[in-house]
């Protein structure tokens, strides 16, 4: 089988990662440039990805995220590295632009043995005074909107076999 269909066939979330094992710079800048080639409306790169390596921000990022959600856990299960991604709300094809950022991330992590997951909440995270402070940090200046985080790491367990995949899903017309 082609490798690249291989990958989105076997790529699953993974909600238990070993904490202590950090992904390699050198795998880390690949997913990176990865998510940076993902199609976007007319070419306009919507999105940015903010890469979070820092285990004191990725563990303030993980308890806002954790509030929002309204639970007492780690919503990124471990994970040692979060890529959240954010796109500017003037272009019309914002969302479909960073979702495919977040696609283009998850594939890449799988295609180097990175597990991974999507994480939600990233758009009211930098909707509050948390995340914009985050942004102002950064002198990230515009209207963006968060997408996703995608947390990576290395899974302490294999991923499970996937689900069946349901029935209809796809129509033809011929």
């Amino acid at each position: 089988m082609n490798e690249t269909l291989k990958v989105l066939e076997t790529r699953r979330s993974c909600r238990n990662f070993d904490p202590d094992k950090m992904v390699s710079e050198e795998a880390l800048q690949a997913i990176i440039k990865a998510g940076t080639f993902a199609a976007t409306g007319m070419g306009k790169q919507s999105p940015i990805i903010v890469a979070v390596t820092n285990k004191e921000m990725r563990d303030k990022i993980a308890k806002e995220n954790a509030a929002i959600m309204g639970a007492d856990m780690d919503p990124f299960y471990g994970a040692p590295v979060i890529l959240i991604v954010l796109a500017d709300k003037s272009v019309p094809t914002y969302q479909y632009d960073g979702s495919l950022v977040m696609g283009n991330l998850m594939n890449a992590a799988e295609s180097l043995g990175v597990a991974n997951i999507w994480i939600h909440r990233a758009k009211e995270e930098f909707e509050s005074d948390f995340g914009k402070q985050i942004l102002a940090d950064l002198g990230i200046e515009g209207d963006y909107e968060g997408i996703g985080h995608c947390a990576l790491g290395y899974a302490k367990a294999p991923a499970n076999a996937p689900a069946p995949r349901k029935e209809n899903y796809v129509y033809y017309i011929k």
